[in-house]
């Protein structure tokens, strides 16, 4: 079966860095994208950051020129590097797979402290 596993989040003060890791198992094909949703107490579900098959990326305005998103395609693994995190950055954190279907993982919750 496919899982998503997310590691990585935690607790970090306004103004530091994390960085979250969704390794994917199970065989899925025809892999066209990759990425990371948001969502926060209250608010709605958003898209941060994703990539495609080719490498071309997307970010949210909100998180555009701190967030970078990266694969390693040999270890099956999509990353989230986080820098000059915000208060408002604080959400849970779900990768996603788009295949055939799209594979989403249980989420990791960031949390800064301001």
């Amino acid at each position: 079966q496919v899982q998503l596993v997310e590691s990585g989040g935690g607790l970090v003060q306004a103004g530091g860095s994390l960085r979250v890791s969704c390794a994917a198992s199970g065989t899925i094909f025809s892999i066209n994208a990759m990425g990371w949703c948001r969502q926060a107490p209250g608010k709605q579900r958003e898209l941060v950051a994703s990539i495609t098959s080719g490498g071309s990326t997307n970010y949210a305005d909100s998180v555009k020129g701190r967030f970078t998103i990266s694969r390693d395609n040999a270890k099956n693994t999509v990353y989230l590097q986080m820098n000059s995190l915000k208060p408002e950055d604080t959400a849970v954190y779900s990768c996603w797979v788009r295949g055939a279907t799209v594979y989403w993982g249980q989420g990791t919750q960031v949390t800064v402290s301001s």
